[in-house]
Order: structure tokens, then C-alpha cells, then sequence
């Protein structure tokens, strides 16, 4: 799981009213938690069967016992068995016989028995509870941390090519060579004190070094282009939001205080690992994924 979060939901009843109330909040509950949703559905088994061929990629999958002409259970060993896959799955039905259902293979199967009474509000409650146990397993501090990785290797991607598009933009040529000239003297400045690091020889300086035209460059300049372009310059946020984020994850050593809660510290500052920090990236990387692709249409 990355920021998006993938559902395939089997049910021949998936446009009647209860199941489209019961699809959109669990959408709502996702964006919530700063995900992006996309929920696929199926009426049975061949047409799970189908989505799934073209897109086998889901954290989770729901689905009803009894599907038309086909069965749940056909649902769960096509990915136990022919996928070898453990995604999770919400194995739901109104008939007892849910529970007896053999199954190929029943690891990761949340099963649940619809009652006559608030049958759909226990539902949507039972489909949430599983939602965020999954979430809360990519909670992890390995998992987050290739997460954001991830996500600012591209957003640094997509700053690179927004800079470089516009540099070579001649409508921009004089607003543009200021730029340039302040980033040539970082780049120098830089490269100077590189050349001296090496220069004397002490492995400790060199190892705890970084590129010289690293992601502060690339936000410099995306910034003062924001500038020229009058849009909203982001780029502060961008550094505190994202940069100082990714600093704190790659290098910074996670403690754990006396009850067991885990922290970074940074500068003195102890800034705890909780699912709190963990919607809060989720929200900031989409902000700026959402302001990076907004300049991104603009100039094409």
C-alpha cells in the first residue's frame, strides 16, 4: 500500500440503496485517512474474475456468500489458489451457513453474519473495523518509511521536469538567469567544500556528505519559478511538510521511551511515531502531489 487504497466489492446487489450508502462512506472514511479510494465492483464470480485479470492490485476484497448463479466462496479460492495471493477479504452473508464454508484456504478471511436487525449498519462497522486494522499494519515504521521514499522520489521527479521545462522556457529567459546564477553558486559553494572535504582525505566528512543538487536545490528553484509564474509558492511548506519528514525517516534513529512509545529525535524536538504522524504525511504528501501536478497542467 502506498496512498492508495484498492477495494474490489462482489455483490449483486451493489446498486441498490443500502450498498451505495455503504460504499460511500467507506470511501469517505478512506479519504478521511488521507488515502486515495477507488472501489471496483462485480455482481459474480465471472465478473470479479474479469477486473481482476486487468487490475490484480487490492488491499482488500468483500464479498457476498451468494452471487447470482455463482458462489463467494469461488471468489476466494480463484485468489487463494490460482493467484496465491493473501490479500485480506470480508466474507459476509444473512445465511448461517457462512461459517461452514469450505474454503481452499481461510487465512485472512474476516467472516461476518448480516442479522435481521441494523443488518447494514453492523455491515459498514464490521467492513471499517477491517479497513483500519489494515491500515494500522502499514502503520509500521519499515513500511512507512518506503512509503515516503516512494512518493517524494516522484514528487522530486516531477519537480525536475517542471524546472527543467521552464529554464529552457525563452518567454521566461530574463527571469530565469537570476535563478540560475544563484543555483550555479550553491552548486559551487557546494562543490568547493566538497573538493576541500576530499582534499583532506577524513572518510568521516565524505560519508556524511549528500548530492550536490539534491531535493533543497530542486525546491529552491521549483520555488522562485513559482515566483515568476505568480502561483502560490509552496515551497516552504514543501520543505517543512515533506523534505524534513523524509530527513527524519532516512536518518534519523526511532526510540522508544519508557511505555513502549516510539519517537524520533530531532534537534532536541521528540516527535512521536502514531497513526496521528502517519495522516499526517498521508495529507501532506497528497497536498503537494495535488499542487506539483496543478503547475504541471499549467505549463504543458
Amino acid at each position: 500500500m502506498k496512498l492508495d487504497y484498492n477495494i474490489i466489492w462482489v455483490e449483486d446487489k451493489i446498486e441498490t440503496r443500502p450498498f451505495v450508502a455503504l460504499r460511500e462512506n467507506l470511501k469517505k472514511h478512506l479519504e478521511d485517512e488521507f488515502f486515495n479510494v477507488k472501489i471496483e465492483f462485480a455482481e459474480d464470480f465471472d465478473g470479479f474474475k474479469n477486473k481482476y485479470e486487468t487490475t490484480d492490485v487490492f488491499d482488500l476484497i468483500i464479498t457476498d456468500l451468494n452471487l447470482n448463479e455463482s458462489h463467494g466462496s469461488e471468489v476466494i479460492d480463484f485468489v487463494r489458489d490460482e493467484k496465491h495471493l493473501l490479500t485480506e477479504i470480508f466474507f459476509y452473508s444473512a445465511n448461517s451457513d457462512i461459517l461452514n464454508t469450505k474454503l481452499i484456504n481461510s487465512s485472512r478471511i474476516t467472516y461476518h453474519k448480516m442479522d435481521e436487525a441494523n443488518a447494514y449498519r453492523e455491515l459498514g462497522s464490521s467492513i471499517t473495523e477491517l479497513v483500519n486494522l489494515t491500515i494500522s499494519k502499514f502503520q509500521h515504521i519499515v513500511t512507512m518509511r518506503g512509503m515516503i521514499m516512494h512518493e517524494t522520489s516522484s514528487l522530486d521527479l516531477k519537480m525536475e521536469n517542471i524546472v527543467k521545462k521552464q529554464i529552457n522556457n525563452p518567454e521566461l529567459s530574463d527571469s530565469i538567469k537570476p535563478v540560475l546564477d544563484t543555483i550555479f553558486d550553491k552548486i559551487f559553494a557546494n562543490a568547493s567544500e566538497k573538493y576541500k572535504k576530499a582534499e583532506k582525505r577524513k572518510a568521516k566528512e565524505i560519508l556524511n556528505d549528500n548530492v550536490l543538487f539534491n531535493s533543497s536545490q530542486k525546491i529552491f528553484a521549483l520555488g522562485e519559478i513559482l515566483k515568476i509564474m505568480k502561483e502560490e509558492n509552496f515551497s516552504e511548506d514543501y520543505i517543512n511538510q515533506i523534505i524534513l519528514i523524509r530527513n527524519q525517516f532516512a536518518h534519523s534513529e526511532l526510540i522508544k521511551d519508557g511505555d513502549g512509545r516510539e519517537f524520533f529525535k530531532v534537534k532536541g524536538e521528540e516527535i512521536y511515531f502514531d497513526k496521528d504522524l502517519c495522516r499526517s504525511i498521508r495529507k501532506n504528501i497528497n497536498t503537494h502531489f495535488i499542487n506539483i501536478n496543478r503547475i504541471e497542467d499549467k505549463i504543458k
